[in-house]
C-alpha cells in the first residue's frame, strides 16, 4: 500500500513537473528523484531506491559513504529480478554526452548484479543495453560517458536497469550529468539512414563517426538492432579528416529482422549510440497455386501463370517461368510479360515440372518458385529412319540386317516400335509383310527376317513408329542366297515312247530357289512283258545343263517299263526327286530267217512249208498267222515294210466279198509252235476258226507267215514269204479241182482234206488294189490344187493392203476431183519410219521380218503375231466397228465390246506388217499417206454433223475457235447452274476408247470465261486425270489459259489446291485436291502437262511421248470417269494423244491397228480430229516406235534377277536377250542427214570439228552468245535431256587448241556448274590442258581463275570462278570440274561400277549445293560420243530408280540417241548402265 502511494506521489508529482517545467536530464540525487523528473519502472520487479549518506551515513560497510545515490538493494532478491529507473525524455536535437558514476558491493565480496544502460528512442521498445557493467563487487565508484547522437524530430530516454544475481549487495548510481557537447573520450555518431532490402540478402548500414580509425583502434564498433540482432563493423573508410564511416552488414536477412537499428561504439571511458534507423525486409513474392495447362504440343506446354494470388510482398516487377524435367536438372527460366506462355523448345514425350517466379525491386526480389505444375510433353513425329540398313548376312531363308543404333534424340518418343517391313514376289503376286524389331536398345541392333524363299529379291526397309508418326529408312533390295531346288514338276514330266528310246522331257522346278546348274537323271528298267530279258544292265545316269530339259535315252529294251528319277541342282546341291515311270512300245517278233521261198512239197491246190518259231521283242508271241494271198507282186525278203504284213484277218469266206488279195488260212497259239514244224496250205481243214482251203492250179499266190505280239494295248506283227506257188495251165492239171469245205473240227498241221462236192470257185476279176489308188490319186491331186489355190491367194494378200490402196485411190481420185492429176510422193526423211537402216525401201521392208520381235517385254506377244483370216480381210466382210459407228454417228451409241476390225473400206494393219505398210505408204507412187489422209479428210472435213448448241448466240463466247466447235449428238452437257438457264454448254465431247465408251473427253484448253464451266465438268464426270497438250503460250499466242492455281483458288463453288508438282523433262504431274461446296468429299486429281510438243509441227522423235502416253495410263484409276484430253483448240494434238492411245490398245489385244478408221471416228465425234497430213504420219511413226521397242520399263525390285535373264546365252542362237534389245536399239536410231547438220558441216566451222562423223544436229545446238570478235557461234556440242530437267546436259568432244575459248564461252553462256571430264589429256591427240593450274586463265573477255583441287580416289575435283570481264555487273559463276581418272583409254567399260556411281553422286551433289540443281553439266569425252553417252545415260537411270523406283535403260538411251546416234555406242557400254544401276540399288 505504502509502494502504491509513493507511485502515486510520483506520478502526480511528474505531472506537475512536466506542465510546470523542463526537466534537462541532469540529477544529483540530493532532492527526491523525483524532482529531476526521473521515475521507477512500471514492468519490472522492484524499485530503485535513493540514498544520501552526505547528510547520514549508513551502518553498513558496503554502502557508499559521503553521497548522494540512487540504489538498488539486492538483498533478498532472487536472481534475475530487475529494477529499472527511467531519466525524463530528452528531445534537444543535438548531440549529448550523459556522464554518471555507478558503484557496486557486497558483504560476500560476490557481484550482487548487473547494471545495464538503454537508449530507448521515441517511445520504442526498450531494445538492447548499449552498456553494462558486471564487475559490481569493487566497492568503488566508477565513472562513464554516454554519446548519445539523437537527432530532430527524435527523442530518446535513458533506461537504467539491475538484474539481480541472488547475491546480497547493492548497487548504486549519482551524479548524472548531461552535457551539450560532444563526449571528451567517447566518439559520437552522424546521423544514419534506413535500409530496405529484400529475404535472405544482405542490409548495409553506414555510420559516420567523429575521429579516425587509428584513434579507436582499441574500441568497439558494432550494430545493433533493436531486436536483439547484431552486426559487427564490416570496413571503415575515412570521409574527412574528422571523421570516417563504418559499414555493418546484417546477412541473410529474414522478416524478422524487420526493424530499427543503431550503430554502438565502446571506449575505454564509455559508449556512444547513433540514432535508430529502420531496417525494412522484404518477403519476395511465391505464387500461392501453381500454373494452369492450357495446350500441350510435342516441343511446347502452354501455360496460365495463374500468379494473382501470392505469399510476401509486392510490388511484383517482373514474372518469370522455371521449368526442369522430373528427374531434376534445371533447363531454363524465361521471362513473362502476358498472363499467358507458351513453352518452346522443349524435348518431345518429356514430363516437366514448371513453377511461375515473380520478382520484386531490388537485388534479391525474387521469390521462390511457386507450387509445380507437372505435365508431360506429346511425342514428336520421329527425327528421321533408321540409317545405315545393311544387310550383314544371307542366306536362302533369313536375312540379317543391321542398321545405325539410334536413341530418344531419333525417336523422340520413349515409347516406339521397330518394324521391318519386306517385299517379295510369291505366287505371282507381290506379297508386303512386317515383323517387329526387338534389338532395338544394343549397341549394333539387328533383326534377322526368316522364312523367306531362296533365290527371291527381297525390298526390305525399317519403319520407326511412335504415337505421332512414322519414319522409313531407305528401301534395300537384296536377293536371297541359292538353296537346293524343289522338285522338277510330276505333270511336266512327259516322254515320248518309241520300240528302243524313250524321249524325256520335263519343266523346271517351280521353285527353282536359285540358278538351276544341271539335272541329274537316273534311270532304271524295271519290268518288261518279254520275260527273256535281262534287265539287270538297263540302268545309268545322265546330267543335263540348265538350259536342257529333254533327253532321249536310246538303247533301251522294247516293252520295258523304266523308272527315271529326276533332280535339279543349283550351286547348293541336289532337290528332291520326282520320279515317273514309261514303258517303251514293243517290237514285232524277229521272224525266222528263209533263204528260199521253195515248199516242201507242193501239189495242185496243196503247198507244204516248214513253220520255224519267231524270236520275241519286247513281249511274248501271242500267235501265229499263215497268210496266202493272190498275185501278190514279189518283194525281197525281210523288206522293210512291215505295213506290208496282215494285221487284219480275214477269212477265206469273206475275201471275195471284200474283195480282198489275201486270207488268213490258219492261226496257232505260240505255244503249239515251240519248235519247227510242216504245214501244208490248202489242206481244207481249221485252224482257230480259220479254213485252209485247197489252192487253185490257175492261180499264183504266194504263203507268208507271221508271228503276232501283243501287251499293254499293243499289236506288233512281223512277216516273212515261206513259199510261192505258181500257176498251172489248164492241160496240165491231172484231175478236175473242186474246192472242198474244210472238215469240222480239224486243226492238225496235216491231214487229208474233206471235200465239198458242191461248191466250185468261180474266178473272179481282182480290180480292188486299182480302185483304191484310183481313190487316192484324185484326194492329192484336190489337195495340191487347193493348196495351190492358197498359196496364190496369201502371195496377193501379202500385199494386199497396198495394192487395194492404190485402186481405191484412183477410184476415189476420179470420184472427187477430174482435174486432180496423179502425184508421185516419195518421203525423204525416213528415220521416223526406222528406213534408214537400208539403203531403199526394200531393206527397210524386210527389217520387220529380220527383227526379233520377242524381246524382255515385247509390245506384241509371239502369239497374235499370225495372219488374220482370210474373212477378215475379203470385201465382202463385215464394216469394222469404226466404220459401222459412222452410220449412226447421230444416234447414241450403245456400248458394245467389239474389238476393232478391218473395215470394208480400209482394212486393219498387222502390227507385223506395220513397218513394211508405213514404209510403202512413204515410198508410194500414186497412194501414200497425202492421199489416204486426204481420202480421209474427204468423209469428214469440217462440220460433219449439227452444233446447233455451240452456235448460240449466249454460247459463242465460249468457243476459243469459231470453227472447231462441239457437236449436238456427243456434246458433254453441264448440269445447269441453278439461275442460270444457259448453264449446261461446254465445249466439250465425248469419244469412245477401245472397248471403253465415252471413255475420253476431247474439250478445248479452257479460257478465262470457261475455267469455272471447265471445273464444274471435271466434278461431274468423276474425271480423275487430266491431260493437257499444249503449252500456255506458244508463238507469242495464248494457246489456253492458266486454268490451276499456284496454291488454292476458289472457283465460284469449287475449291482447288496444288498439292504436288512432279517435274519431268518432258511433261509435269501437278497432282489437285478439288472439293465441291456441299459435297462432303476430297477428290485428287492428276493433270498430266505434255511440254515436249514443239510450238509448230509435230515432236521430231515419238520416244517422249509415248513415254508420256505410258505414264498417264499406268496412273489413271481404273474406276474413274473420263479422261479429259485438251490441247488449244481440242482437235489436232487431242486427236493424236487419243488415237495413240487407243491403238496401243488394239496392238496389244489384236495383234492389228486400224488408225485410218479410229481417226474416222474420232472425226464422227468431234470436228477435224488430227488436224494435219503431218499429225496423221506421226500417229503412224508412233505405233511403230512403241511395237518395235516395247515396254522396256523394270520394277528396280527385279532388276537383279530380269538383267540375269537377259545375259542368259542361247545356244542355238548364240545370242541373249541383252544382245537382241541392243540390236533393236540400233536399228529404231536415226541417222543424222546432211540436212540436219547444216551448220556444224558449214567450212568456216570444219576446223571446229574433231571428226566429221560425228557432228550435232542443227536443233540441238547451244549457239554461244558472248561476242568475242570475229569468231561464229557455233561448238561442237549438243543439248541433252535429264530426267527431270530439259536440256540439262550439254554434250561435246575435248575442246581442240583451237576451241577451248569457245569451250569456257560455252560454260559461261548456259549457266554450266559442272564439267565432267571422261578422257586424258593428251596433245598428241589436240587434247590440251584447257583449265589453269593456278592464277587466272583469259580468253578473250572470259576469265578463268583456279580456286581449289581435291583429289579422292579416281576423281579429281577443280573449282574455278569464271566471269566475263566485258560484262561485270553479271557477277562471277563457279564451276566444279570433275577429272575421273577410272577410265583408261584402251578400256570400252570404266574399271570400276562404285567409282563412276561415286562420280555421278557428287555431280548431283553439287548441282544440288551450288545452283539448287538449276544449273547445267558439260560432259566431254574425245569425240562427245559413246562415253559422254554413258554418263548421261547412268545419271538418268539414277533419277529413274530415285523418283519412280524403276528403270528403263532402253528408254534412257534412246533419248539421248535422239538427238545424237553415238550415245552410248557399245554394247557393254549399254551393259554398264544396267550394272551400274544394280550397284546403285546394292548401296542403298
Amino acid at each position: 500500500m505504502d509502494r502504491v502511494l509513493t507511485c502515486l506521489l510520483a506520478a502526480v508529482s511528474l505531472l506537475v513537473s512536466v506542465r510546470g517545467q523542463v526537466f534537462k536530464g541532469d540529477c544529483n540525487f540530493e532532492r527526491p528523484y523525483t524532482s529531476c523528473g526521473y521515475t521507477q519502472g512500471k514492468d519490472d520487479d522492484f524499485d530503485w531506491e535513493q540514498g544520501n549518506t552526505k547528510e547520514r551515513s549508513s551502518s553498513d560497510p558496503w554502502v557508499p559513504a559521503g553521497s548522494a545515490f540512487m540504489m538498488v538493494n539486492t538483498s533478498g532478491r532472487s536472481a534475475g529480478q530487475k529494477a529499472q529507473l527511467f531519466v525524463p525524455q530528452l528531445k534537444e536535437n543535438d548531440t549529448h554526452c550523459i556522464i554518471f558514476q555507478y558503484y557496486g558491493a557486497s558483504r560476500e565480496g560476490l557481484v550482487p548484479g548487473q547494471l545495464n544502460i538503454y537508449v530507448k528512442e521515441n517511445n520504442s521498445p526498450l531494445g538492447i543495453p548499449v552498456w553494462n557493467a558486471t564487475e559490481l563487487a569493487s566497492h568503488k565508484w566508477h565513472q562513464v560517458e554516454l554519446a548519445v547522437s539523437t537527432f530532430w524530430p527524435n527523442f530518446y530516454q535513458l533506461v537504467f536497469e539491475v538484474v539481480t544475481t541472488g547475491q546480497r549487495g547493492l548497487v548504486a548510481i549519482k551524479d548524472i550529468t548531461l552535457q551539450g557537447h560532444q563526449c571528451m573520450s567517447t566518439p559520437h555518431f552522424m546521423h544514419i539512414k534506413g535500409v530496405e532490402v529484400n529475404a535472405r540478402q544482405s542490409a548495409t548500414f553506414s555510420c559516420t563517426i567523429n575521429g579516425q580509425p587509428k584513434d579507436h583502434a582499441s574500441f568497439k564498433l558494432w550494430l545493433q538492432g533493436i531486436g536483439g540482432r547484431q552486426a559487427p563493423m564490416k570496413e571503415t573508410k575515412p570521409v574527412n579528416a574528422r571523421r570516417y564511416m563504418a559499414a555493418f552488414d546484417v546477412e541473410n536477412t529474414t522478416k524478422g529482422d524487420s526493424g530499427r537499428y543503431r550503430c554502438i561504439v565502446q571506449s575505454d571511458r564509455g559508449v556512444g549510440v547513433s540514432s535508430y534507423a529502420e531496417l525494412i525486409v522484404k518477403q519476395p513474392p511465391v505464387p500461392i497455386a501453381p500454373p494452369q495447362l492450357i495446350a500441350v504440343g510435342a516441343t511446347y506446354l502452354w501455360i496460365q501463370l495463374n500468379a494473382n494470388s501470392i505469399n510476401g510482398d509486392g510490388p511484383i516487377t517482373e514474372r518469370e517461368v522455371e521449368y526442369r524435367t522430373v528427374s531434376g536438372s534445371l533447363i531454363d527460366n524465361q521471362p513473362v510479360d502476358k498472363p499467358t506462355h507458351k513453352i518452346g523448345h522443349l524435348d518431345p514425350d518429356t514430363e516437366y515440372e514448371i513453377s511461375v517466379l515473380l520478382t520484386r525491386p531490388n537485388d534479391g526480389g525474387t521469390g521462390a518458385p511457386g507450387p509445380p505444375l507437372r505435365a508431360r510433353t506429346k511425342c514428336a513425329d520421329p527425327m528421321h529412319g533408321p540409317r545405315k540398313l545393311q544387310v550383314v548376312d544371307i542366306k536362302s531363308r533369313q536375312i540379317t540386317l543391321r542398321w545405325e543404333p539410334f536413341g530418344y534424340n531419333v525417336t523422340r518418343c520413349h515409347s516406339y516400335n521397330l518394324t521391318v517391313q519386306y517385299r517379295y514376289q510369291a505366287g505371282g503376286k507381290e506379297e508386303t509383310r512386317e515383323e517387329l524389331c526387338y534389338d532395338t536398345l544394343s549397341t549394333t541392333p539387328q533383326h534377322t527376317i526368316r522364312n523367306l524363299s531362296p533365290y527371291t529379291n527381297v525390298s526390305v526397309r525399317l519403319m520407326l513408329h511412335n504415337r505421332e508418326g512414322v519414319k522409313e529408312s531407305e528401301e534395300l533390295g537384296m536377293l536371297t542366297d541359292e538353296d537346293v531346288p524343289g522338285p522338277v514338276p510330276l505333270e511336266s514330266i512327259h516322254g515320248n515312247t518309241y520300240e528302243e528310246k524313250i524321249a524325256l522331257k520335263w519343266q523346271e522346278p517351280v521353285q527353282t530357289y536359285g540358278i538351276i546348274k544341271q539335272y541329274e537323271i537316273f534311270y532304271k528298267a524295271v519290268s518288261s512283258f518279254d520275260t527273256v530279258f535281262n534287265l539287270t544292265n538297263q540302268s545309268g545316269k545322265v546330267l543335263k545343263f540348265s538350259n536342257e530339259t529333254s533327253h532321249t535315252f536310246e538303247g533301251l529294251y522294247p516293252g520295258s517299263t523304266y523308272s527315271f528319277t529326276i533332280k535339279a541342282s543349283t550351286i547348293k546341291g541336289f532337290g528332291p526327286p520326282a520320279i515317273a515311270q514309261f514303258t517303251t512300245k514293243i517290237s514285232a517278233p524277229l521272224m525266222p530267217p528263209y533263204e528260199q521261198e521253195t515248199p516242201l512239197n507242193q501239189t495242185d491246190s496243196t503247198v507244204t512249208v516248214l513253220l520255224k518259231p519267231a524270236q520275241s521283242r519286247g513281249a511274248p508271241i501271242s500267235l501265229y498267222q499263215v497268210v496266202v494271198e493272190e498275185e501278190r507282186p514279189r518283194r525281197a525278203r525281210r523288206a522293210a515294210e512291215i505295213l506290208r504284213c496282215y494285221p487284219v484277218p480275214i477269212h477265206f469266206q469273206n475275201a471275195s466279198l471284200l474283195s480282198s488279195q489275201y486270207y488268213f488260212s490258219a492261226e496257232f497259239p505260240a505255244s503249239r509252235i515251240q519248235t519247227s514244224k510242216t504245214f501244208t496250205i490248202g489242206d481244207n481243214k481249221t485252224y482257230n476258226g480259220y479254213w485252209n482251203a485247197p489252192l487253185l492250179p490257175h492261180k499264183s499266190y504266194s504263203v507268208y507267215y507271221q508271228a503276232v505280239s501283243t501287251a499293254n494295248g499293243e499289236t506288233k506283227i512281223d512277216c516273212v514269204r515261206v513259199a510261192t506257188k505258181a500257176a498251172i495251165i489248164v492241160t496240165q492239171l491231172t484231175t478236175p479241182y473242186i474246192r472242198l469245205a474244210p472238215a469240222a473240227g480239224d486243226n492238225q498241221l496235216t491231214g487229208a482234206a474233206t471235200r465239198k462236192p458242191d461248191e466250185v470257185e468261180t474266178e473272179k476279176p481282182s480290180d480292188h488294189t486299182v480302185k483304191i489308188a484310183g481313190v487316192i490319186a484324185g484326194i492329192l491331186l484336190f489337195i495340191i490344187i487347193f493348196l495351190g489355190v492358197v498359196l496364190v491367194m496369201k502371195k496377193r494378200r501379202t500385199y494386199h493392203s497396198y495394192t487395194y490402196y492404190l485402186k481405191l485411190a484412183k477410184k476415189r481420185k476420179e470420184t472427187l476431183s477430174s482435174t486432180r492429176q496423179e502425184m508421185t510422193v516419195m518421203v525423204n526423211s525416213m528415220d521416223k519410219s526406222y528406213t534408214e537402216q537400208g539403203t531403199n525401201c526394200d531393206e527397210a521392208i524386210s527389217f520387220m521380218d529380220t527383227h526379233n520381235l520377242n524381246g524382255r517385254n515385247p509390245f506384241v506377244p509371239t502369239a497374235i503375231l499370225v495372219p488374220i483370216n482370210d474373212e477378215t480381210h475379203t470385201m465382202t466382210s463385215d464394216t469394222s466397228s469404226l466404220v459401222q459407228s459412222h452410220t449412226h454417228s447421230f444416234k447414241k451409241r450403245e456400248a458394245v465390246d467389239v474389238p476393232y476390225q478391218t473395215g470394208q473400206l480400209h482394212p486393219a494393219i498387222r502390227v507385223a506388217d506395220l513397218l513394211q505398210h508405213i514404209t510403202q505408204m512413204k515410198c508410194a507412187e500414186g497412194y501414200g499417206f497425202k492421199e489416204e489422209y486426204e481420202l480421209n479428210e474427204s468423209f469428214f472435213e469440217g462440220q460433219s454433223a449439227p452444233w446447233d448448241s455451240a452456235k448460240k448466240d449466249e454460247n459463242r463466247m465460249k468457243n476459243r475457235y469459231g470453227n472447231i466447235i462441239a457437236y449436238d449428238h456427243s456434246r458433254v452437257r453441264l448440269q445447269p447452274v441453278e439461275g442460270e438457264q444457259t448453264s449446261d454448254y461446254i465445249n466439250a465431247n465425248y469419244v469412245d476408247g477401245y472397248h471403253r465408251p465415252n471413255h475420253y473427253i476431247a474439250t478445248q484448253g479452257p479460257m478465262q470465261e470457261t475455267v469455272y464451266d471447265f471445273w464444274r465438268m471435271i466434278w461431274q464426270e468423276n474425271t480423275a486425270t487430266i491431260v493437257m497438250v499444249t503449252n500456255l503460250v506458244e508463238v507469242g499466242r495464248v494457246k489456253c489459259c492458266k486454268y490451276w492455281p499456284d496454291d488454292t483458288e476458289i472457283y465460284r463453288d469449287m475449291k482447288v489446291t496444288l498439292i504436288e508438282t512432279q517435274l519431268l523433262s518432258e511433261y509435269v504431274i501437278r497432282t489437285f485436291a478439288v472439293e465441291k461446296r456441299g459435297a462432303h468429299e476430297i477428290r485428287e486429281i492428276r493433270q498430266f502437262h505434255f511440254t515436249g510438243w514443239p510450238d509448230h509441227g509435230v515432236p521430231y522423235h515419238a520416244t517422249g511421248l509415248l513415254g508420256f502416253v505410258r505414264r498417264v495410263k499406268s496412273k489413271s484409276p481404273a474406276n474413274a470417269g473420263p479422261m479429259v484430253v485438251h490441247c488449244s483448240a481440242g482437235a489436232g494434238r487431242t486427236g493424236c494423244f487419243i488415237v495413240i492411245d487407243i491403238m496401243l490398245d488394239m496392238a496389244e489385244r489384236e495383234g492389228v491397228v486400224d488408225i485410218y478408221n479410229c481417226v474416222r471416228e474420232l472425226r464422227s465425234r468431234r470436228v477435224n480430229m488430227v488436224q494435219t497430213e503431218e499429225q496423221y504420219v506421226f500417229i503412224h511413226d508412233a505405233i511403230l516406235e512403241a511395237c518395235l521397242c516395247g515396254d522396256t520399263t523394270i520394277p528396280s525390285s527385279q532388276l537383279r534377277s530380269v538383267y540375269y535373264d537377259m545375259n542368259r546365252l542361247d545356244p542355238q542362237t548364240n545370242s541373249s536377250p541383252i544382245k537382241e534389245e541392243f540390236r533393236t536399239l540400233n536399228m529404231v536410231t536415226p541417222t543424222l542427214r546432211v540436212e540436219d547438220c547444216s551448220i556444224a558441216l558449214l567450212p568456216r566451222n570444219h576446223e571446229k570439228n574433231r571428226c566429221m562423223d560425228v557432228l550435232p544436229p542443227d536443233r540441238c545446238l547451244p549457239f554461244l552468245i558472248t561476242i568475242d570478235g570475229e569468231s561464229s557461234n557455233y561448238i561442237n556440242a549438243a543439248l541433252m535431256d535429264s530426267y527431270k530437267q530439259p536440256s540439262a546436259f550439254i554434250v561435246t568432244q575435248h575442246p581442240l587448241p583451237n576451241t577451248v575459248k569457245d569451250f569456257w564461252r560455252l560454260v559461261l553462256d548456259y549457266h554450266c556448274t559442272s564439267i565432267v571430264m571422261l578422257n586424258d589429256v593428251d596433245p598428241a591427240q589436240l587434247c590440251p590442258q584447257y583449265w589453269p593450274e593456278n592464277g587466272v586463265h583469259r580468253h578473250g573477255p572470259i576469265q578463268v581463275e583456279f580456286v581449289s583441287a581435291d583429289l579422292e580416289e579416281d576423281i579429281i575435283s577443280r573449282i574455278f570462278r569464271i566471269y566475263n570481264a566485258a560484262r561485270p555487273q553479271d557477277g562471277y559463276r563457279m564451276v566444279q570440274q570433275f577429272q575421273f581418272l577410272g577410265w583408261p583409254m584402251y578400256r570400252d567399260t570404266p574399271v570400276s561400277k562404285r567409282s563412276f556411281l561415286k562420280l555421278i553422286r557428287q555431280v548431283d551433289k553439287w548441282q544440288e549445293e551450288y545452283d539448287g540443281g538449276e544449273g547445267r553439266t558439260v560432259v566431254h569425252c574425245l569425240n562427245g560420243g559413246g562415253r559422254s553417252g554413258t554418263f548421261c545415260a547412268i545419271s538418268i537411270v539414277c533419277e529413274m530408280l530415285r523418283h519412280q523406283r524403276s528403270v528403263d535403260v532402253f528408254h534412257a538411251v534412246k533419248t539421248l540417241r535422239n538427238n545424237k546416234p553415238n550415245m552410248v555406242d557399245l554394247l557393254d557400254q549399254y551393259k554398264f548402265c544396267y550394272e551400274v544401276a544394280l550397284e546403285y540399288l546394292n548401296s542403298g
